[in-house]
């Protein structure tokens, strides 16, 4: 695909179309679904909302009268029959996220993220066959960078649970593309920051914890010596990028980096967010053993085939990212602390 798509081109794509986002009420689901209504789409979100994982209703305040909301979990065969029939489009954003539990309870890890995509997928083989399927996954899958950027035929060494399990619910979306014509598009999405976050701990989130600790005037805490490099995505490109992907018919079979270009150290990070901010502080500290087990080290990723069968980059620089993404708690702290 040359050039980049037009706005026009996504309302034509998406306008009148059903769409199921699982995961609705969570970070990166309810930015898209307010993307999606506004691209004059049927939207119907799916939320079990799980403790600490960020479901919010107020998350999607702007279109809550233009939205369908099921309280189900995706691993309800049941509920799914009745949600995935007639839908044109399943963006498959529901999880479970926090990637130190897969240390101590690696339950979660694979009932959920893997149990629930089977069942996502096998309802839509049976009822929806026709429908097309976006699956968020991690960049995580890669584990520890060989080389950088970090392209999609980078071997995969998973370092915990959560992320094992990412990269084994891609492949179940791989498997019933191939064998089962369901159509699937299959992302790698590096730090995704932005509004609509949860704010409550700091077991995933980094950037948007250090958000909050700056906003409350707090010290920051960066492991080590400051200097991991990472990129990080605003969330209204990672929106972009999923809205992207699913208009563009040579992405599906396909896995797909979501990530920056740019990558940025963690110390030069935290200074942008407290200066932007005008509060808080930083200082470095020693890695705790679970940080430790899990840092892959730097990571940066080579975004040339998503740009290359999509047309979409990320156009929000870290700065202006981060400055919208401080006034927006700032203005709505009460519904996120």
């Amino acid at each position: 695909m040359t050039g980049k798509p037009t706005e026009n081109q996504h309302r034509d794509t998406f306008a009148g179309r059903n769409v199921l986002i699982t995961g609705g009420l969570g970070f990166l689901g309810s930015n898209l679904a307010i993307r999606l209504v506004a691209l004059g789409a049927n939207v119907t979100l799916l939320d079990v909302m799980l403790e600490d994982h960020g479901g919010n209703r107020f998350n999607i305040e702007p279109v809550e009268d233009d939205v369908r909301v099921n309280f189900s979990d995706v691993r309800d065969r049941n509920a799914l029959k009745m949600l995935v029939v007639a839908q044109d489009y399943v963006f498959h954003l529901a999880g479970q996220n926090d990637h130190v539990l897969g240390r101590s309870n690696p339950i979660p890890d694979i009932e959920i993220n893997i149990v629930g995509a089977a069942c996502l997928l096998e309802t839509c083989r049976r009822f929806n066959p026709d429908a097309r399927l976006i699956y968020s996954g991690t960049r995580g899958e890669y584990g520890s960078p060989r080389r950088l950027p970090v392209s999609e035929d980078h071997p995969l060494n998973p370092k915990g649970v959560y992320e094992l399990s990412s990269h084994a619910a891609q492949n179940l979306f791989r498997i019933y593309h191939e064998q089962h014509g369901i159509k699937s598009v299959m992302l790698r999405f590096s730090n995704v920051y932005g509004e609509r976050s949860q704010m409550r701990h700091d077991r995933f989130g980094v950037v948007n914890w250090f958000v909050r600790l700056a906003i409350d005037g707090d010290c920051i805490p960066v492991y080590g010596d400051g200097s991991i490099l990472r990129d990080f995505v605003y969330v209204h490109d990672a929106v972009d990028a999923l809205i992207a992907s699913a208009a563009s018919e040579p992405a599906y079979g396909e896995v797909l980096n979501v990530g920056h270009e740019e990558g940025v150290r963690f110390r030069d990070l935290t200074e942008s967010i407290v200066r932007i901010a005008g509060s808080g502080s930083w200082k470095l500290i020693p890695y705790s053993a679970d940080r430790a087990a899990l840092e892959p080290g730097d990571y940066v990723s080579d975004i040339t085939k998503i740009r290359t069968l999509t047309g979409w980059r990320p156009k929000t620089g870290h700065e202006a990212g981060l400055a919208s993404t401080i006034a927006y708690y700032r203005n709505h702290k009460s519904h996120y602390w």
